[in-house]
């Protein structure tokens, strides 16, 4: 409960960012994690956007005794909580040594080695274009060669939206779009469809080619493209 209701007070305060009016249920945190929990050898696995961590409980069950987790969370007050979770509960202190928590923007994250498994919590709808594309290409400069990224959205909420859209947001979600439909047409192995949550939710799973020369996916339809009428 307590959880519960920080997230509705940092949804009331900061839309743009949070984009949710509850943590994510248990349903899809478990899809979201899937494929980490899943694998046959130890990993590293970064988590961004981890909120009050609904999906980071997930994660630190699952993790055995030479998995690595990194933390990237923008929001002070849900960082703060994380890192009292890390210090308090059973669960998250038995992995406390092996997880960093980095309070900063994922642009601005750096690491020294990449990632088998990224899960990502943004609520990208929220995100002018520009944005999303730095994203993406982030997102497959961090993942390791054959590494999954795990995000959702919530279920038809874009088509929607731009259904009753008009200018510049209508235009903001046709963009979107095009930057997303690329990496998921090129990428995605596995979509879940997550019924028990608020909203109801699909969680796309891409993979990261094998070969270690990956080039960005580039939406080359945003070029001089004007807002829309």
């Amino acid at each position: 409960m307590r959880d519960h209701v920080e997230f509705l007070r940092q949804f009331r305060d900061r839309f743009k960012t949070t984009g949710a009016v509850a943590p994510s249920s248990r349903f899809l945190a478990a899809a979201m994690t899937r494929p980490f929990a899943e694998r046959s050898r130890p990993a590293r696995v970064l988590e961004i956007g981890p909120g009050t961590g609904a999906v980071t409980r997930h994660i630190v069950n699952q993790m055995g005794p030479q998995d690595r987790l990194d933390l990237v969370e923008l929001n002070e007050t849900f960082a703060a909580n994380l890192a009292r979770k890390l210090e308090e509960e059973p669960g998250f202190r038995a992995v406390a040594e092996r997880t960093n928590l980095h309070q900063c923007r994922l642009e601005d994250f750096r690491d020294d080695a990449p990632y088998e498994f990224i899960i990502s919590g943004l609520p990208l709808n929220n995100f002018a274009a520009d944005s999303v594309s730095d994203i993406f290409d982030t997102y497959f400069r961090l993942l390791a060669p054959g590494g999954v990224l795990s995000y959702f959205e919530y279920m038809y909420v874009r088509p929607l939206r731009r259904l009753v859209a008009r200018g510049p947001e209508r235009h903001r979600l046709t963009q979107l779009d095009q930057v997303m439909q690329p990496y998921v047409s090129k990428r995605r192995f596995r979509r879940n469809w997550v019924f028990a949550n608020v909203p109801p939710a699909w969680v796309q799973h891409l993979k990261q080619s094998e070969a270690t020369d990956n080039q960005p996916i580039i939406a080359t339809e945003l070029i001089d493209r004007g807002p829309a009428a």
